[in-house]
């Protein structure tokens, strides 16, 4: 693994690859090999072993270890291995700045700054900071405060040979020395040396007057403005002209916006997730219970319903029809009444 912008980055990953093979502008590649070149030095401050061989070279050598060719050469053998973005580069600008980096060793101990007397002086790829351009012009864009950019920004190309020394204001900050709030931010302070700018609300559009969806004076794309509640969000899912989702795929609204996401295998259209939420089934696929199922479960759940209803249609007893027994008895006393008034007569 290797740190690469604060993520682990394996070795053997193609990303490790592409990182490594990473070209940097001129400046940014000679910083990165100059900074490598100090960590050396660094490295070898101590020379190889405490007390050993860097011991005896600085006793013995009349120039001594701290500026010898051995130390040099020990340097040498691991620059740009710590160099994570551009290593190949890196190495290649070694090759070619090698008789540079022996001309800058030979100057003993009074050797000036490796960074300004290769990058800037030499190579011509670098400025001193708050310097830009191929001439290495000065940045003027000085702020009421006296700070360059109001000390809310940096200069466009400083401290290389690119840029127009122009202020790139920091996030919240606008104006040509970052004096001003940006869009979408308002002032809290009157004080132009203590500007504070603090993001309007996420539902505004453009500038506000202060925190809060009350506040913006215009809402974004998904929002609606409220008389009281200010900009609130507007539910697309419950408009055919704002709900854009495909036939087979249902909407969920979200904050300021929408997503759409697809029905379950079962349906060709739904309202919601879930095969019980289908509108109409998928191919392959029919309603069984108001629940889309495999056809060959729904067909066979229906002849299982039909063979339970014939099954108890044949098994059902015969119920004898009833008997009014009041008529019965009625007929049985208009019989005897008859049979009495013929014996009588």
């Amino acid at each position: 693994m290797v740190l690469v912008s604060g993520e682990l980055i394996p070795t053997s990953s193609p990303d490790k690859d592409k990182i490594k093979s990473a070209k940097l502008p001129p400046c940014s590649a000679c910083a990165s090999f100059v900074k490598s070149f100090e960590n050396g030095i660094e490295r070898t401050a101590r020379g190889r072993f405490e007390g050993g061989d860097a011991a005896w070279e600085q006793k013995n050598q009349k120039k001594g270890y701290a500026i010898s060719e051995v130390r040099f050469v020990e340097i040498q053998e691991t620059v740009c291995r710590d160099v994570a973005r551009g290593e190949s580069q890196c190495h290649d600008n070694h090759q070619n700045w090698e008789e540079s980096l022996e001309e800058w060793w030979s100057l003993g101990h009074e050797k000036p700054d490796l960074k300004k007397w290769l990058c800037e002086d030499n190579l011509k790829v670098c400025c001193p900071d708050n310097h830009y351009g191929s001439k290495c012009d000065s940045c003027k864009k000085i702020g009421e405060n006296g700070q360059l950019c109001s000390g809310r920004g940096r200069c466009k190309g400083s401290g290389t040979r690119k840029g127009n020394g122009n202020c790139q204001c920091d996030t919240g900050f606008s104006g040509d020395t970052c004096d001003q709030c940006a869009i979408g931010f308002f002032q809290e302070s009157a004080n132009s040396e203590e500007l504070k700018c603090t993001a309007c609300h996420k539902s505004c559009l453009g500038q506000c007057t202060g925190s809060g969806p009350t506040q913006c004076l215009a809402c974004k794309e998904g929002y609606l403005m409220h008389s009281e509640n200010g900009c609130v969000d507007f539910d697309e899912c419950n408009f055919s002209e704002t709900n854009r989702c495909k036939t087979n795929e249902f909407c969920v609204n979200t904050e300021g916006s929408f997503t759409c996401v697809a029905c379950d295998k079962s349906c060709a259209s739904c309202e919601a997730d879930g095969p019980d939420s289908c509108i109409d089934c998928a191919q392959g696929f029919l309603k069984n219970d108001n629940v889309c199922v495999f056809e060959e479960v729904a067909n066979s759940a229906a002849a299982a319903d039909l063979t339970e209803t014939e099954a108890s249609t044949q098994t059902r007893p015969e119920v004898p029809e009833p008997v009014d027994v009041q008529t019965d008895e009625a007929l049985d006393r208009n019989t005897m009444e008859d049979n009495a008034l013929r014996t009588e007569l």
